[in-house]
Parts: structure tokens; C-alpha cells; sequence
């Protein structure tokens, strides 16, 4: 199910400085979440398993059921979001996995997630949005008045936006030491750059929701690409510092301005 994953210098350069620890591996299936007994396989590449538990109070009363799994005991690995390459903290060492559906990317794109997903490992954060917002999700809930498939829209691409704050400050500086990689977070930012300024004409036209829009949006956090209003109070110090209780206060004051 799982096989250890070659690395290029630079990645292995990257995984040395930032995660040393870290195992990197190719998944033969695709997934957004493993069934637990494939989760379990990861058991024969590292030396311990401990899954994830948080509160079921720190969740609203109609959470998505993968969510309730998560924060359950139940060994879960991988959630709707994660993307190309997911990564856990629920083993030791901590895994970054690739699946499948990388093949057919540009190696160089497929390098920079890798990084990235080895600079947010080293930043010993937690690896789902639910350890972000803790009890406060049920405040982001309240504030953003959407459907839950769409709340938990909003609070993943929040909380990718706010790791990438971080991650992007590590890419600026791989221009002169690593530069296939800063190449290629340059790259995959100027794709995102021409979706980026419309934004708000295209959710009061109803061409793109609001949760999408903020995955978008969070998505260029990433790449340091200027963004407009609403969003563009993400792309502050502020967010760093204050996190969860700065995206809630986002949320409420978003949605105030537009009722």
C-alpha cells in the first residue's frame, strides 16, 4: 500500500532542515480518507501509531460525519482538503503521503507540495483544522452563516491560509540555495495570480460561492499574492499572531458586511 519515496536533493534538503524526521511515501490508491485498516498499514513504516481524539463538544451539532470520525478515536488519516499530498503527525516519525493522482503533474510541481507539506510538518502544528479552531469551530460555525459542508469549506482553506503565512516566508528564501523549488512556488502562484483580483465581483455575481472563493484566496496566502477585499485581512501579521480567534472575528465582520 505504501512504499518509501525517493527524494530529490533539493526536497531531501528541504525534509533535513525542517522535518529530519519525517518519512516520505507513494501511495498505490487514491484517498481523501484511508479506511482505517490501510491507515493502520503505515504501522509497518514507523515505529508507533497514535491517533488523533479531540472533544466531540468542540463540534457543531451537524458537523460533517468525517469530522465527527476524526475527532473520534478512530485512526483517520487523510480529510477532504488535504489535496495531492496529505501528511500525519499520528505516527512516529510523522509520514508525508503522495497519492496517485500527482501522476501526470510536472515533477516540479510535485516537488514543491512535497516541501510543503515537509515545511508544515516541521512546524509541529496540528494536521487538521479541528486542532486549529479547537472549541472555537463552533464560534466559526455561528459566524458563518453556511451550510456545514461549506463551513468546514471555509474553516480548511482558513486554516491552510494561515500555515501558509509561514511556509511562504521558508519559499521566498529558496531563490539562491534551492531554486527549482522557489521556481516552481513562483510558478504555481503566478497560476493562481489571474483568479485572484476578481474574486469579490465574481461571489456578489454568484459565478464562484464564498467557500470557494476563500479556498482560493487562502490558496494564494501561500504564494504572497496580493488579495482584495475581504480577504486581503488575511494576509496579515495579525492572522499569525491571533490565528483562530482573528479568522472567527473575520468571519463575523465578512458576514456583517454583507447582509
Amino acid at each position: 500500500m505504501f512504499a518509501n519515496r525517493d527524494l530529490s536533493e533539493p526536497v531531501e534538503a528541504v525534509r533535513e532542515d525542517h522535518a529530519p524526521d519525517a518519512v516520505v511515501v507513494d501511495c498505490e490508491r487514491d484517498f481523501e480518507t484511508l479506511p482505517p485498516a490501510l491507515g493502520e498499514d503505515l504501522g509497518l513504516l514507523v515505529d508507533s501509531l497514535e491517533p488523533a481524539s479531540y472533544p466531540a463538544a468542540w463540534l457543531p451539532a451537524d458537523a460533517p460525519t468525517l469530522l465527527t470520525r476524526y475527532v473520534g478515536s478512530e485512526f483517520t488519516v487523510g480529510m477532504p482538503g488535504d489535496g495531492s499530498v496529505a501528511w500525519t503527525r499520528q505516527t512516529d516519525p510523522p509520514v508525508v503521503i503522495v497519492k496517485p493522482r500527482v501522476e501526470g503533474s510536472p515533477e516540479s510541481f510535485v516537488e514543491f507540495l512535497i516541501a510543503e507539506a515537509l515545511l508544515e510538518v516541521g512546524l509541529e502544528v496540528p494536521e487538521h483544522f479541528i486542532g486549529f479552531f479547537e472549541d472555537g469551530y463552533r464560534d466559526l460555525d455561528a459566524a458563518v452563516p453556511l451550510g456545514a459542508t461549506a463551513t468546514y469549506q471555509v474553516g480548511a482553506a482558513l486554516y491552510d491560509g494561515w500555515k501558509g503565512l509561514s511556509t511562504r516566508t521558508v519559499f521566498s528564501t529558496f531563490h539562491e540555495d534551492s531554486p527549482d523549488l522557489a521556481d516552481a512556488w513562483q510558478d504555481a502562484g503566478d497560476r493562481l495570480e489571474g483568479r485572484i483580483a476578481g474574486l469579490p465581483s465574481a461571489v456578489a455575481r454568484g459565478e464562484t460561492d464564498f467557500p470557494d472563493a476563500t479556498e482560493l484566496a487562502c490558496a494564494a496566502i501561500k504564494h504572497a499574492i496580493e488579495l482584495p477585499a475581504p480577504f486581503a485581512a488575511l494576509e496579515t501579521e495579525s492572522y499569525r499572531d491571533h490565528g483562530p480567534e482573528y479568522a472567527i472575528r473575520w468571519g463575523e465582520k465578512t458576514f456583517e458586511a454583507l447582509e
